[in-house]
């Protein structure tokens, strides 16, 4: 009989305190290996963490999310790699659904769903697929903000879903998207530099009113009533607000 392939989740955290410990819970002695990077936490995130692991990491945010990741993974001793944020948590369905191909793996990474809630809501129109499991010879992140994962071989799909709670509240959505954006916008400079002014203009007046009528619309936000009108503008906002940042950034180099 082979051995059991084991897996390690790498958790990304900072000054995460008041979430980090329900998604430790989550896959504490299930994972085989839990792994912390956090971007130098200033509350008790780290006490929290090394309550549950010693493979505790202080790793300074270069402004690239796919370092970190991959930093985290190339840690672990485990084949299977399960990327998380601190806020999100892997529910009995998804170990029980990673166990029919823990050892006979058919694909080298697998996507599932992620179930988001906003401001205390299980949101119907926001759920989407991720890439976050994967075989860890086979695959590395690229990109700083959004990042994305590059594979060797075929991409399967895991039927169950991970639970991702990141805004309990329009303060903390405001607060980390505007470090997104301008992530954002310093990547775009630095891999495009000033891109002709008509992209710019259009990203700046169109497309922020097209995400709002795409979310609300198209995708049907109205069936979460108000939740689902203000994500829907607030993720219109940061279209807006990547470019605008963009714009900031070009204005000034020029």
């Amino acid at each position: 009989m082979l051995p059991q392939k084991k897996i390690a989740t790498v958790i990304l955290t900072k000054n995460a305190a008041s979430q980090i410990e329900n998604c430790l819970q989550s896959v504490y002695g299930w994972a085989d290996e839990i792994i912390i990077v956090d971007g130098q936490s200033t509350d008790p995130t780290l006490e929290i963490c090394k309550k549950y692991t010693d493979k505790v990491f202080i790793h300074p945010f270069q402004g690239s999310f796919s370092e970190d990741r991959n930093f985290g993974a190339d840690q672990a001793k485990s084949e299977w790699i399960l990327q998380l944020d601190a806020d999100e948590i892997v529910p009995k369905d998804f170990k029980e659904k990673f166990e029919t191909i823990r050892n006979t793996p058919r694909h080298s990474a697998y996507k599932t769903f992620r179930k988001n809630h906003f401001l205390g809501r299980c949101m119907k129109t926001w759920n989407h697929q991720i890439q976050i499991l994967y075989l860890k010879s086979k695959a590395r992140f690229h990109g700083h903000v959004h990042e994305r994962l590059d594979i060797q071989g075929s991409v399967g799909t895991l039927p169950t879903h991970i639970e991702h709670y990141p805004f309990q509240t329009l303060h903390q959505w405001l607060e980390r998207h505007n470090r997104y954006t301008g992530l954002f916008a310093k990547e775009l400079f630095e891999t495009h530099g000033i891109l002709p002014w008509k992209k710019v203009r259009r990203n700046l007046y169109y497309k922020p009113f097209k995400t709002i009528w795409k979310l609300y619309i198209i995708k049907r936000g109205y069936r979460d009533g108000w939740h689902g009108f203000i994500f829907s503008v607030l993720y219109g906002l940061e279209h807006f607000l990547k470019w605008a940042k963009y714009w900031e950034l070009t204005r000034h180099a020029k």
